[in-house]
């Protein structure tokens, strides 16, 4: 489980192509400090498992073909800067929300307004996951836990402080940028509790 807050922001310094799955290099100095094997990073609010942790300050992880199609990591490259955040520690605060680094589908920036201490920034939302986001609710873009501000029936808003522009990779994410997006989990288990619930009235009613 992840909280959503950025640690840092790590480089893509290594991508190798395994055909139906990818193995990348990522560097990362401060998630890779206590890191080992088998722990858990997020990579642009993806969950990966640690293979190796180098002594340049990097560390491995493969990633499978579902997980390229479903993420935008199938679009980096060596060079490419990315969010990353260690999974949470039972003891620490929860200083976003619950995130489980499982991304639901990708967006894309379709606006971005300056304001004078502040930005504000419109994200193309696939219509599959429109049901979940709500105004002044949780949603992770790319690995950082964040409000909505704004949403239409096709596309939220976010604002972004000047601390989560040139900490995140939300700073520099132009329009046409494509982003990872996680609704919030308790949203999708709600629907399904829900679902269930009519689905057994129904049957009783048989």
């Amino acid at each position: 489980m992840f909280t959503g807050i950025v640690e840092e922001m790590g480089e893509i310094v290594g991508k190798e192509d395994l055909g139906d799955s990818a193995r990348f290099a990522i560097r990362g100095p401060i998630v890779t400090s206590d890191a080992g094997h088998g722990d858990s990073i997020a990579v642009n609010g993806v969950c990966l498992t640690v293979v190796e942790v180098r002594s340049d300050g990097a560390f491995t992880a493969d990633v499978m073909g579902e997980t390229l199609n479903r993420s935008s990591l199938r679009g980096v490259g060596v060079g490419s800067r990315v969010n990353l955040e260690r999974a949470a520690a039972v003891n620490s605060r929860l200083g976003g929300h619950i995130v489980q680094g499982h991304v639901d589908g990708t967006g894309h920036v379709i606006a971005r307004t300056p304001a004078q201490h502040w930005e504000v920034v419109r994200i193309a939302l696939p219509m599959a996951l429109s049901r979940y986001v709500v105004e002044k609710g949780s949603i992770t873009v790319d690995g950082v836990s964040l409000t909505v501000s704004a949403v239409g029936h096709d596309w939220f808003e976010i604002s972004l402080i000047p601390t989560t522009l040139e900490l995140t990779t939300l700073g520099r994410a132009g329009v046409g940028t494509s982003v990872n997006l996680e609704v919030d989990i308790i949203a999708k288990y709600v629907e399904r509790l829900l679902d269930a619930r009519d689905g057994s009235i129904e049957a009783s009613g048989d």
